[in-house]
């Protein structure tokens, strides 16, 4: 008898994990065409990314405007001219002066590589020149491997500056129709769904657009923070081409934990080579500092609900996303794992709580829209 029910466990154990196990096939499958279908799409897609993006930063000015009596209409063209304004100081007072000293940093990081192989060299480490030597050998292998690939980047280089200002022009229009336009957009949503997804789907919608603003609102704000103070050490150190440092360090800030290392490890390079080991530790204890300021103190303070990601989970969306995208996808990474997290959690909710009808005087989780 025991032997039996045994049997009928096993059975019934085995026809539950096959159904899992189907469930999450068909859901690794969806994924998949998701993916390819946005690949493909990707010329749409990503100009509506960007636009999220910039609206997620200029919508508080844009609130307050609304809020304050302001057509919806004139409070969107107002803020899209001053973001526009804003844009094109930076690219005047910063960009420029960046370019014009991009050589420069390149050289330096270059000159500062190999102080690095000379320094390895010697003792301790005592690394001898024939395995330096194969290292280069193979890092110039792989350069030449991809040369032909480089050319062609050149050769098409015309037609991806044309892309990139297509992609500016359609993202700043986006922007402007989302400021105008964004409140009515829940409200417009629940009233073209039918039935629960009415109510999960722009509840969803609102809770992922909360998180999208504030991760790119803390982003920026903790990257201008990180920008100022590693700058005014290097200032204060004497080590040159500070302005493109802090620069790269503010856009750093956006490719969490990678993005840092990045930005400290060319610091230290460039105040290797012009200043010294000395000068070197000491921007290497600066930005350590600074670092430990910004996820100690700025952080918690500029972004007092987090996106709920571990750190090795970032981590390894970046990379992944770094992997498949290239620098795009180290950009997108966080913030999409960030909505599926959000994804995620309202699922878990719901599989948690007793089901219920919408339209039944429930509230929504996540608060409601006002029309505009």
């Amino acid at each position: 008898m025991s032997a039996r029910l045994s049997s009928i466990k096993t059975r019934t154990a085995l026809r539950s994990s096959a159904r899992v196990s189907a469930d999450l096939l068909l859901v690794l499958v969806a994924a998949a065409v998701t993916l390819w279908v946005l690949g493909r799409m990707w010329s749409v897609v990503w100009p509506l990314m960007v636009g999220l993006f910039l609206t997620t930063l200029t919508w508080p000015l844009a609130r307050f405007l609304r809020r304050h009596g302001w057509a919806p209409a004139l409070a969107a063209s107002t803020v899209t001219v001053l973001a526009l304004a804003v844009g094109g100081g930076i690219v005047a007072l910063i960009a420029v002066p960046v370019a014009s000293q991009s050589g420069e940093l390149t050289d330096g990081v270059v000159e500062g590589i190999q102080r690095l192989r000379e320094w390895a060299a010697g003792p301790p480490l005592n690394i001898g020149d024939a395995q330096i030597t194969e290292a280069l050998d193979s890092a110039i292998a792989r350069i030449q491997d991809s040369l032909g690939t480089t050319v062609s980047a050149v050769a098409t280089g015309v037609g991806t500056v044309v892309n990139g200002v297509v992609t500016a022009v359609l993202a700043v229009f986006l922007m402007f129709f989302f400021l105008k336009d964004g409140p009515r957009f829940l409200p417009w949503l629940r009233r073209q769904l039918p039935g629960r997804l009415a109510t999960d789907i722009p509840v969803v919608a609102e809770r992922s657009w909360d998180t999208l603003g504030a991760f790119v609102r803390s982003q920026a704000l903790v990257g201008l923070l990180d920008a100022v103070f590693i700058g005014l050490g290097l200032w204060v150190l004497g080590v040159p081409l500070v302005l493109p440092l802090a620069v790269l360090t503010f856009v750093s800030a956006f490719v969490p934990i990678i993005g840092a290392l990045f930005a400290g490890f060319v610091a230290v390079l460039i105040a290797l080579v012009s200043n010294g080991l000395t000068d070197a530790l000491l921007v290497l204890a600066i930005i350590v500092v600074v670092q430990q300021l910004e996820g100690n103190v700025f952080q918690p303070m500029i972004q007092s609900r987090g996106l709920g990601l571990h750190a090795a989970v970032i981590l390894l969306a970046v990379t992944l996303g770094g992997s498949l995208a290239g620098i795009v996808g180290s950009l997108l990474a966080v913030p999409v794992a960030a909505l599926i997290a959000v994804l995620w959690n309202y699922v878990r909710e719901q599989l948690g709580e007793p089901s219920q009808e919408p339209g039944a005087g429930a509230q929504p989780p996540g608060g409601t829209v006002t029309p505009a």
